[in-house]
């Protein structure tokens, strides 16, 4: 073989040499990748479910201190037990948490505050019971995303619709924050809204309360429970179910709603295989 032959097989290897260690080993990468993202381990469909994606609507009391204001590391924590027996059952869950243990924009309003800052505040305090609530429930082992519907990307995805659909399907629990993004509208409407988007099959709204009564309970000893009730029927009866805008969002695209008790221990595993627990509202 002749000298320029041998040269040029020996720059042939270096060049091929060179090339193979410039691309990445995407066995590596696809490893690492594969692991970030996966369902997570032991996490599967429980199959006598009856409703397989929900939205959990949860009041901003449910994180509140003794005082009734400001969040409490242990009562998030007692939240996300809750909420783990159900993710231990493999169903997909969203969640809406309103900001009532922050701040009340209808006391700014008595003062004379403008509604629409009143409500980009109570927006913003919904951020923070999402920060808080994720924190305690990843400490249990749930993986959890938190999505605003004010961008503000350090500390929270932007909400997309379709992020969020694939975050559930992965096998994640994802908590809306940030209301809608627009004022004049409340949590019960933010929850609504996002249940239908991603959807969901029902809305649970878990409430202090084992369903709905034609009265206060905690007041009036003699209140009447509501097993069942059409939308309608909560519309002219002006029941505290949710605020008028989000029943009749929910009525127009025939979305359940579940009114049960979070505290009652079990309660929220008897409504996903369905069993006859707080009050649901169809059409």
């Amino acid at each position: 073989m002749s000298s320029v032959a041998l040269l040029a097989g020996s720059l042939a290897n270096k060049a091929t040499n060179k090339t193979k260690k410039s691309q990445p080993e995407v066995g590596f990468f696809y490893t690492i990748l594969s692991t970030r993202y996966a369902y997570p381990k032991g996490k599967t469909m429980k199959k006598n479910l009856k409703y397989k994606r929900i939205l959990l609507k949860l009041s901003g009391e449910s994180l509140s201190a003794p005082q009734g204001f400001g969040i409490d590391p242990f009562r998030a924590e007692s939240v996300a037990e809750h909420i783990k027996e159900i993710y231990n059952l493999g169903v997909e869950i969203a969640l809406v948490i309103g900001a009532g243990n922050i701040w009340r924009g209808r006391g700014g309003l008595e003062r004379g505050m403008d509604r629409a800052t009143a409500d980009y505040m109570g927006m913003l305090a919904t951020v923070l019971n999402a920060l808080a609530l994720m924190d305690a429930m990843e400490r249990t082992g749930i993986v959890t995303r938190v999505q605003s519907a004010i961008e503000m990307r350090d500390v929270a995805e932007p909400y997309i619709r379709r992020r969020a659909i694939r975050h559930l399907e992965k096998g994640r629990v994802v908590i809306f924050s940030g209301g809608t993004g627009n004022p004049y509208f409340s949590t019960d409407t933010a929850a609504a809204l996002r249940a239908m988007e991603i959807g969901a099959e029902v809305v649970i709204k878990a409430t202090k309360v084992d369903g709905v009564y034609d009265s206060d309970p905690m007041i009036n000893p003699n209140a009447v429970k509501f097993d069942k009730l059409t939308y309608i029927e909560t519309l002219n009866k002006r029941l505290e179910v949710m605020d008028s805008t989000a029943i009749s969002l929910c009525m127009d695209n025939h979305l359940p709603i579940l009114v049960l008790n979070l505290w009652e221990k079990g309660v929220l595993s008897q409504a996903l295989h369905g069993e006859a627990v707080g009050t649901l509202v169809y059409d």
